[in-house]
């Protein structure tokens, strides 16, 4: 019954020693789509790791960028000219991926801008191999970020809304990173009201945690 088998994560890149990025391909009828790339200089990554579903960077037809900092979105330039993938953000996030808005983490410093094709509203779905992927708002960690729920295969991409990299699997978003966390807690309650069986984060990859440890962490949040 489940998918899991269409959805691969595979790490692009290390933003610190201890924090690695992690893109996600999930396959469709058409070819993959790229759930975030990594920072300036991962395509290289992108490519070897693609070989594993039998795909290669030309055959990406869609990218979907879950925020406008510069470890998910620094690749997309490089990226393009492998492949002429429609790019697709949040409709808050588009003005700072194209380079009309420099990012909120201004720190990173500005990565190459790239146009966004398809600047998408709530609850989009994306047909998909693993089941409909649907777009779920989780705004704190950046104006438009997102994740995606593939409920059918009991996954969902969390982007940044969670995280894996700490000494918890699966912990909420951080502080230090996050410029409105109130309304970050917030998303992760409505992840919560998810049904979820395996969660992989931009920072962590893969974790075998779903609802139960996401209403755990909304709890905390609560309490």
């Amino acid at each position: 019954m489940r998918r899991r088998t269409h959805v691969h994560a595979f790490t692009t890149g290390r933003v610190r020693r201890d924090r690695t990025t992690t893109a996600v391909a999930v396959e469709t009828d058409r070819g993959p789509v790229l759930v975030d790339i990594g920072p300036v200089g991962s395509v290289g990554a992108l490519e070897v790791h693609l070989e594993a579903p039998s795909s290669d960077l030309e055959d990406v037809w869609l990218v979907v960028v879950t925020h406008n900092d510069g470890d998910p979105a620094g690749g997309l330039a490089e990226l393009l000219e492998h492949t002429d993938a429609v790019v697709a953000a949040h409709r808050e996030e588009a003005p700072y991926v194209a380079g009309e808005r420099d990012p909120i983490k201004s720190g990173e410093g500005r990565y190459p801008p790239v146009d966004v094709d398809l600047g998408f509203a709530d609850g989009v779905r994306i047909p998909t191999l693993a089941g409909p992927m649907a777009v779920v708002p989780t705004l704190g960690h950046a104006p438009g970020n997102v994740s995606l729920s593939v409920s059918e295969s009991g996954v969902l991409l969390a982007g940044d809304a969670l995280v894996a990299d700490g000494e918890a699997p699966l912990s909420g978003p951080k502080p230090e990173f996050t410029p409105e966390m109130a309304r970050a807690l917030e998303s992760v309650g409505k992840l919560a009201a998810l049904e979820i069986e395996h969660t992989r984060c931009y920072h962590g990859g893969d974790v075998d945690r779903g609802s139960d440890r996401i209403r755990e962490i909304d709890n905390e949040r609560r309490s």
